[in-house]
């Protein structure tokens, strides 16, 4: 998953003075009810919210903002309270605060890596948002599993193809022919195959062009449109 679990040791041990959120951001990509036990499993350790960023159809922003004045009332000795967004590159910290604030307040982009520096914006007159740049933990991972978490920019993708196999395997079947019209296929380099000419990605000579098809799918995942 996308948890920084180094940042939540760090506040437990070394901030203990901070709060600790959890956001689950995008969760209109899930089925509810995996959202609805994430929820549950999470809530056992800090407070956590189902959230969906939108600036004009949103879910869970009310219960966010209330939680955010909850904060403000227990700290009234505070002159400013200042909220981070930490996570990982692409997860939606940045559409989160324009969804707060019902306007586009910073940039967003469906790639990772958009936000580059801190930025500052006001919520309330003593709550302020801070946009912080995606993190990555040194981790176990695989190339795949931090392809497949949006870590990587697509273009940077040396051999997208090789990601491909994994995608397949996480993504029912019925939800692939769906999306690309495909209804069987024998490996990721048959389906990749197929999709080239049914595309029209083609090379010279008439060859389907694997490395654009699979960068293609890689984006599809990335952008929601290749559901769970």
């Amino acid at each position: 998953g996308t948890r920084s679990r180094h940042v939540e040791t760090m506040l437990r041990t070394e901030k203990k003075h901070k709060h600790l959120i959890c956001v689950l951001n995008k969760c209109d990509l899930v089925p509810t009810w995996a959202t609805r036990r994430w929820v549950h499993v999470l809530s056992t350790e800090f407070p956590t919210l189902a959230f969906h960023a939108s600036i004009t159809n949103s879910f869970g922003k009310g219960s966010l903002i209330q939680l955010l004045r909850q904060f403000g009332q227990l700290h009234k000795d505070k002159k400013n309270i200042s909220v981070g967004f930490i996570g990982y590159p692409n997860v939606g910290k940045s559409s989160i605060i324009n969804t707060l604030r019902k306007k586009k307040v910073c940039n967003v982009a469906p790639i990772p890596g958009e936000t580059k520096v801190w930025q500052y914006i006001t919520l309330f007159s003593r709550i302020f948002l801070i946009d912080c740049p995606g993190i990555v933990e040194p981790s176990g991972d695989g190339e795949t599993d931090i392809v497949l978490k949006g870590v990587v920019r697509v273009e940077n993708i040396k051999y997208p193809e090789e990601h491909i196999p994994e995608l397949l395997r996480r993504v029912k079947r019925e939800y692939i022919t769906h999306t690309y019209g495909i209804t069987s296929w024998a490996d990721a380099e048959d389906f990749l195959t197929q999709l080239g000419k049914k595309a029209g990605r083609l090379l010279k000579g008439g060859d389907p062009d694997i490395k654009t098809c699979a960068k293609m799918m890689l984006n599809d995942w990335i952008r929601g449109k290749c559901v769970l």
